[in-house]
């Protein structure tokens, strides 16, 4: 588990995925109860809006207005026609008409709505994706820091230890050199004794000599 990035999930997406969809089950014990009454009286009305809201039901409605139509123009009586067209010919003819319509509507609106669920569930499956995807970059970039930081510790105790050995090295040719030095010196000393000492026993007699000459 990454340590860059705590992911904490949304409590929906776990409550989504036991509820699923809406579904008309769900709208039916809300608006009935979940008794059995409520079930039943569901089951009645959603069957009978299935069956009315068609066309041939509509075709069935038109036949039975236009039944009571010759009595009624036949009449003459204005009230009555205008009675007939409103109340008989246009409520049962357009009723139907109007719930066809609003089936077509809605099966449409079903549609949309199960589109965008599935547009939202394919958007959480690739968010999840690019959160794993996520969660391994993070990984890789821990690995490649300790990497680094391990790196960069071996290369300060090798510059600290090569800095010690270099150190020791060059005190000892040193030392060495100021060793040599000693001899050489006292080798000098003693060739500048003798050779001093050398002459003042040879020039005297010289002298003496030349004395004697004179």
């Amino acid at each position: 588990m990454s340590t860059l990035f705590d992911y904490v999930p949304h409590p929906h997406t776990e409550s989504r995925k036991v509820t699923g969809p809406p579904k008309i089950a769900n709208a039916v014990e809300k608006l009935h109860g979940p008794g059995v009454f409520g079930k039943l009286n569901a089951k009645i009305g959603l069957r009978i809006t299935l069956v009315v809201g068609t066309m041939w039901c509509a075709y069935v409605f038109t036949v039975l207005a236009l039944v009571s139509a010759p009595s009624a123009f036949s009449s003459g009586n204005m009230l009555i026609i205008v009675s007939w067209i409103a109340q008989t010919f246009l409520q049962l003819v357009l009723l139907p008409i109007i719930m066809v319509g609003q089936n077509v509507q809605s099966a449409a609106a079903d549609a949309r709505s199960q589109a965008t669920y599935d547009d939202a569930a394919a958007v959480l499956e690739e968010a999840k994706q690019i959160q794993a995807h996520l969660a391994a970059q993070d990984a890789a970039i821990e690995r490649i820091l300790a990497a680094v930081a391990a790196e960069n510790s071996a290369g300060a105790t090798a510059r600290a230890g090569s800095g010690a050995g270099s150190g020791a090295t060059g005190r000892a040719p040193r030392k060495a050199a100021a060793t040599g030095r000693a001899p050489r010196k006292a080798a000098a000393a003693t060739a500048r004794k003798s050779t001093g000492t050398s002459a003042r026993k040879t020039t005297p007699p010289k002298v003496r000599g030349a004395r004697k000459a004179t």
